[in-house]
């Protein structure tokens, strides 16, 4: 009966655009025909960020040859983005392809089984990889027969074959007109290929009428033999599947989605479970691919294509099938309730918990494009207008400027406001204290010193280093903000490469830094990497205990910085070639959706925080908010216009961060909040570069120039009040070491800093250290007696026995601050190696060690890679190899027996790995004769 079909499944050849195989029978060329390069297999693959698809949709289909055939892998780019191919154990790689439509090769004779893949950075962990196979015999087809499901003894119209929705309901718009049969389709892409049996397949729109919805269900039928199959193609969205339904029960037994392709592919259902029970398909089409989002087009992927419905007697292979665990399903887009509204109007739409509210502290034309901002001891607001974003001016044609704004009533409006500077280029960042404005306006950190009387400048700007690079100029330096210690902090990007020194400095002189944070030291002057790594951190801020904590993009969004750390990078590699590991994520979740990597949940990601794209890093000091707020880290969330908060929690020598509910919805898709700091009375402020587009472009035509925003968020604890820390008297500043609020407590420590050492206040703060039951408090005196010069190293050192772990940490750190310690001390360090019960303490003994010459380091390290209780720690055992490397250079066979020793993992295979990069005779020997002793063992 006809409606039995025998299809024919090519196990290779469907999987590729094009195939030859050509043999010696063939007929000569003519000697005047160019040489026609012959190939056994020739294979062509489209290639995307989602895989390599064939022809008939298998993505990363496994490609076959036998051994000796000569082959040749074609791939042709089905995006604009840059791609190539290459074989992993082969070491054969094709050239890098970047426009749509280009193609490029590789060939090579068969002798082994290989893995193929992108080598671009991020695009096979993102799923461009597969396999290629060299298998013994013929390469060929199996024949598979399906059955037309019956009722009442007839076929039922499941395939379409009678042109009509007989044996189908259809509600909605999608399905009123949805069968075809020409391929391309009327409403595909001209390009795309749909590979449908017989006559007709049926799609809710194609690429054409994706808007449209609805849903086709067919007639109840029963399942007469152990599995189904069906094609299906379309978007991977959770609104566009095909389900399977139990009649009787209503419920869904089965379903699938496209995978974001046109070409039908074939789908294998196990139905053992409902043999002869009613089922019936459903086809539903919920999406209308409508994007809310300006710059972003709407995803024409809102539709799904079904073919082909058949039962088979034992399970089908298809070479082509498509597998439910395979898909990469996109949740429906966000809903985005405003964009491009007023300042009052964007105040209104925003929503928070309960008790906090917003107000709306100023907006275009009195503020414009606010790209950084800070809060001077008189709680008003520094801000950068960054006018010259995104491509910097000629020398001395910047128009950045700075305003200093003042809510002089408490209501939350900026009513006074100055300018404070103008002509500025290219500022990212901006930081006040120490006698004037500090500033990172990349090539330059700058300083321009300040009557704060008058606010106007002293003295023509300053260029305290230069080198700073601006390749990409949303990767520069910013952040800036004063540490705990007294240095000057901030963040740098990872595809920005900077040569930082003090002008005219020669390379020798100079610092490299790509990725990470650095810190200068405002009256040393001194400038150095505190932590190298991670992508574009926009946003550092320090907790409670002075741990240092920033915000990424791309990569997962959260670090606990250490001193020495090297973290995790986007792109690029370690200035040091034998770091061979580095430190990953604090955080034990991400804010995106999905497995196709971050840019793929952009705008989808509501329900995991937003997106991957930060901005911006507060850890809640303000005193006045409830507890649960504080040594909590918000972060503005670009693509999901929300603050984000983050709650780090002590977890062996570190933290880990785990997800709070989003504290602030924006509600509007043009916000763009870059950073917020809160005020003397505890309310935060942050400013908004209120732009259409989120992302960044060298083009300046792509931002708005006209708009900008700054907000005020208040609880109903907060009490305003005015103040100006430069009035109060030297004691009034240690005293408010002692206030809930950190703004007090930052404020008044700067201006200690700037007046310098004075007796009395050494005398008082060193009352609090010994006294106070608080160790934040004994923390921040401290604090302020390093950098008020007011503590020596011999009490630093009678610091490491004290019995609070913070309070030992950093009586290392700040002994190690000079990268030299006496003999003495360095005994007292390696006797805490051994015996200190605390991995808080045994890290920053790891980050000391890395601050002083390798030969110092042989005790402290021997001891801290062996306390194995650190072996599964999220920090140590990386910290101390990166402190341990160096000693191979300086003695390798100690350096191996340290190793050996180790209860740390990772040390001695890294070590081993870093000896033989010595590669000297004496290096190879030591090598040997340690193999020689393994193999007696």
């Amino acid at each position: 009966m006809y409606f039995f079909r025998l299809v024919r499944i090519p196990v290779l050849l469907t999987l590729l655009y094009t195939t030859q195989v050509f043999s010696q029978n063939q007929p000569a060329k003519p000697a005047s025909s160019p040489a026609v390069e012959r190939f056994d297999r020739d294979y062509e693959l489209e290639a995307t960020m989602l895989g390599y698809f064939g022809k008939d949709g298998a993505r990363n289909p496994t490609l076959k040859a036998n051994k000796g055939d000569k082959v040749r892998i074609t791939i042709r780019n089905g995006e604009q983005m840059t791609h190539d191919i290459a074989l992993e154990k082969l070491g054969l790689k094709s050239k890098t392809i970047l426009d749509k439509g280009a193609r490029t090769s590789i060939t090579f004779t068969a002798g082994q089984s290989d893995t193929y893949y992108c080598t671009v950075p991020g695009h096979r962990t993102a799923g461009m990889v597969g396999s290629f196979e060299v298998v013994e015999g013929v390469i060929s087809d199996i024949t598979i027969a399906g059955q037309v499901p019956l009722k009442n003894n007839l076929p039922l119209n499941l395939s379409f074959e009678s042109g009509s929705l007989k044996d189908w309901t259809a509600t909605g718009d999608a399905f009123t007109s949805p069968l075809y049969d020409q391929d391309p389709s009327p409403v595909h892409e001209k390009e795309m290929h749909i590979g449908y049996e017989g006559k007709y397949f049926l799609s809710s729109g194609g690429n054409t009428n994706y808007k449209l919805t609805g849903t086709l269900t067919s007639v109840p039928f029963t399942v007469t033999q152990p599995f189904a199959a069906f094609r299906v193609s379309g978007g991977a969205l959770q609104d566009t599947r095909v389900e399977l339904v139990e009649a009787s029960t209503n419920k869904v037994i089965f379903q699938i989605t496209g995978q974001g392709r046109a070409t039908l592919q074939p789908v294998v259902v196990d139905m053992q479970s409902y043999l002869n029970k009613e089922i019936f398909i459903r086809i539903i089409d919920n999406e209308t691919g409508i994007s809310q989002i300006p710059y972003i087009p709407n995803d024409k992927w809102a539709h799904i294509n079904f073919d082909d419905f058949r039962f088979y007697a034992s399970r089908p292979s298809f070479p082509n099938e498509l597998k439910p665990k395979d898909i990469i399903i996109l949740p429906p887009l966000d809903p985005v309730l405003n964009a491009g509204l007023s300042g009052t109007e964007a105040a209104k739409a925003m929503t928070l918990p309960r008790g906090f509210k917003l107000t709306l502290g100023a907006a275009e034309p009195t503020i414009i494009r606010p790209i950084a901002f800070t809060i001077d001891w008189r709680g008003r607001l520094w801000v950068v207008e960054g006018h010259t974003y995104p491509v910097p001016a000629p020398e001395g044609q910047g128009r950045d400027r700075i305003l200093i704004f003042e809510d002089t009533n408490g209501d939350g409006t900026l009513d006074k406001r100055k300018v404070f500077m103008e002509g500025l280029n290219l500022v990212s960042g901006i930081e006040v204290g120490m006698g004037g404005v500090w500033l990172g306006a990349a090539p330059y950190l700058l300083f321009i010193p300040a009557d704060f009387k008058t606010d106007k400048p002293t003295g023509p700007v300053q260029k305290l280093l230069d080198g700073w690079g601006t390749q990409d100029t949303h990767e520069t330096l910013n952040s800036l903000r004063w540490g705990p210690d007294g240095w000057l902090y901030g963040n740098h990007g990872v595809f920005t490469h900077s040569n930082v020194g003090r002008p005219g400095a020669p390379d020798s002189e100079r610092t490299k830094i790509n990725a990470g944070v650095w810190r200068y030291h405002p009256t040393r002057h001194q400038f150095e990497v505190f932590a190298e790594g991670t992508s574009n951190p926009w946003g550092i801020d320090f907790n409670d205990y002075g741990h240092a904590f920033i915000t990424a993009c791309v990569i997962p969004h959260m670090y606990h910085m250490i001193q020495g750390g090297r973290y995790q990078r986007q792109a690029g590699k370690h200035f040091n070639p034998y770091t061979y590991d580095d430190i990953k994520t604090h955080a034990d979740h991400v804010h995106w959706v999905g497995e196709r990597g971050p840019h793929a949940g952009n705008f989808r990601s509501a329900s995991a925080g937003g997106g991957h794209a930060h901005a911006g890093a507060m850890v809640y000091l303000g005193g006045s908010w409830p507890q649960e707020y504080r040594n909590t880290i918000f972060m503005n969330n670009i693509n999901g216009a929300r603050l984000n908060n983050d709650q780090p929690s002590r977890s062996g020598s570190g933290y880990l961060v785990t997800h709070k509910p989003d504290f602030l919805a924006m509600n509007d898709s043009w916000s763009q909040w870059l950073n917020m700091k809160y005020d003397p009375s505890g309310s935060v402020w942050a400013i908004d570069w209120y732009d259409k587009n989120q992302c960044h472009s060298a083009n300046p035509d792509v931002h708005d120039k006209t708009l900008g925003r700054i907000f005020k968020i208040t609880h109903e604890n907060d009490k305003w009040v005015q103040a100006d820390l430069s009035k109060a008297s030297d004691m009034e500043l240690v005293n408010y070491q002692l206030h809930t609020n950190e703004w007090y407590v930052r404020q008044a420590r700067t201006l200690l800093q700037e007046r310098g050492p004075n007796k009395k206040v050494h005398k008082a703060l060193k009352e609090i250290l010994a006294k106070n039951p608080d160790v934040t408090r004994k923390l921040r005196a401290l604090w302020t007696l390093h950098v008020t010069k007011g503590i020596t190293e011999k009490e630093l050192t009678d610091l490491l026995t004290h019995e609070n772990e913070y309070v030992r940490s950093w009586a290392i750190q700040l002994l190690a601050e000079d990268k030299a310690v006496t003999p003495e001390t360095l005994k007292r360090l390696a006797a805490l190696a051994q015996t200190d019960k605390s991995a808080l303490v045994r890290l920053y003994l790891s980050s000391a060690m890395l601050r002083l010459e390798p030969a110092q380091r042989w005790e402290v390290l021997e001891a801290l890679a062996q306390r194995a209780e650190d072996k599964d720690d999220h920090n140590q055992p990386l910290m101390v190899w990166y402190a341990v490397e160096p000693l191979a250079a300086v003695d390798a066979k100690r350096a191996l027996q340290l190793a050996e020793k180790a209860k740390l993992p990772k040390i001695l295979p890294f070590m081993i790995q870093r000896i033989g990069a010595i590669g000297s005779e004496d290096s190879k020997k030591l090598l040997r004769e340690y193999n020689d002793r393994l193999g007696k063992l």
